[in-house]
């Protein structure tokens, strides 16, 4: 059940973050057995068939940030396939909130399209979720044709172009396009939007120290670096009321020197369950912008990065790449450890991401207190898996983690080995 909520909000969602180094009585109570990983579950105002979520991972099926035909397939196939809800990624608040130009901005005109998704993904069953937010130094300038944005002034290491200190009106402005963004997805029929702050996007930028510099209210002391989560949380809560369930993806460590790590995403956690804006949370990690492999372990496929990039990146990445792209063993439920420490300091609802492929897996992730499980690299392989490890509950995956899905994004995210083309 979502948290309790406190209050009311200021103007565009502003809140005075208050510090409390308290934990909670005791650790989420089970039952004598996990709940079954296949049973209807609440979250929030809405009730989804299981437990299984499709991860947002951007689908590269938009070049016009509108809806296509392609896109409402790639949903529908999962949907189909037997996940309880599948979350489509990503929905920019703002047009420089993308991290490049072919995605999808949420403005009137996505609308109908974006209902024409949901309306499909539902006929299938299953629920729709809208991830959004904002890129931030993420988001390549010399694509979206606008400049970024970032805590501080920077050079971005992927576009090698500056990327601009957000103001406190850019602040106010990106808050409040957070709250619309969400009555969008509301208009457009999803269940849930899934607020980003996660991989060095903007929200999680300003939780890094090693990326937040500013002296102002929003940067030094980590109260102030998480304020501009929590104040997108808040906007977006007070904006939609309890007619969609609102998530949130948080980083519990950016697999970088100096950057955000899992002693400050606990407090972060914290903040978030009293503020009562959130109905569960999603635990993530990685930063797009300097460690992007920390996120998805397994093979670095360098060659194939560069092939997907235009010159003089591609040369770059050649070059430099294996530097920039590193490489992680993985293993099944590879994000469990910190999330453990994370479940163990708040109630709230938590899905666990990374590594979940099968049923032990799903079985593991709920017998140790998680309320939902993730996925998204073996739905590229397999869009029918849930439904075939309903059926075959000793059914594995036949994702190998190669990576190779992860340069598609660029020009439709798939799995080369399942759709060669």
């Amino acid at each position: 059940m979502p948290a309790p909520r406190h209050g009311s909000a200021p103007e565009h969602g502003r809140i005075t973050p208050h510090l409390t180094t308290s934990r909670p009585e005791e650790s989420p109570v089970l039952a004598n057995s996990p709940p079954d990983v296949f049973e209807p579950a609440r979250l929030g105002p809405i009730t989804l068939r299981n437990r299984i979520i499709r991860s947002a991972t951007f689908e590269g099926r938009t070049p016009r940030s509108l809806v296509t035909d392609d896109l409402i397939e790639f949903h529908r196939r999962p949907a189909a396939g037997g996940v309880g809800m599948t979350t489509v990624a990503y929905c920019a608040v703002a047009p420089e909130g993308r991290t490049q130009r072919g995605q999808i901005w949420m403005r009137p005109e996505a609308v109908d399209g974006l209902r024409s998704l949901t309306d499909t993904i539902h006929a299938e069953g299953a629920a729709a979720s809208a991830q959004i937010g904002h890129a931030g130094p993420v988001a390549n300038p010399r694509s979206t044709r606008s400049a970024a944005l970032a805590p501080s002034a920077m050079l971005s290491p992927m576009s090698l172009r500056r990327i601009h200190a957000a103001t406190e009106d850019d602040i106010i402005r990106i808050v409040g396009a957070h709250a619309t963004a969400a009555e969008y997805a509301v208009d457009s029929g999803f269940d849930a939007v899934e607020l980003h702050f996660g991989h060095n996007y903007l929200a999680s930028s300003f939780l890094s120290p090693r990326l937040n510099k500013r002296t102002d209210s929003y940067g030094g002391t980590l109260v102030n670096r998480a304020r501009l989560a929590r104040e997108a949380a808040r906007a977006v809560r007070d904006a939609v009321g309890d007619r969609i369930a609102i998530t949130a993806k948080l980083n519990m460590d950016d697999g970088v020197a100096g950057g955000f790590w899992v002693d400050e995403a606990i407090q972060v956690a914290r903040w978030l369950e009293s503020d009562g804006s959130l109905d569960a949370l999603t635990l993530t990690m990685g930063s797009s912008l300097l460690n992007p492999m920390y996120l998805f372990k397994g093979d670095a496929p360098i060659r194939d990065f560069a092939a997907a990039m235009p010159q003089p990146i591609r040369a770059g990445v050649r070059t430099v790449g294996k530097f920039f792209i590193k490489e992680y063993p993985y293993q099944p439920l590879f994000m469990l450890e910190q999330a453990r420490q994370i479940r163990a300091a708040v109630r709230m609802p938590l899905v666990l991401l990374g590594g979940v492929t099968d049923r032990s897996g799903m079985d593991r992730a709920l017998s140790e207190g998680f309320d939902f499980v993730a996925m998204a690299r073996a739905l590229l392989r397999e869009p029918e898996l849930v439904n075939r490890i309903r059926a075959e509950s000793d059914s594995q995956s036949l994702c190998i983690h190669c990576n190779k899905c992860m340069p598609t994004i660029f020009t439709g995210a798939r799995c080369v080995l399942a759709d060669p083309a």
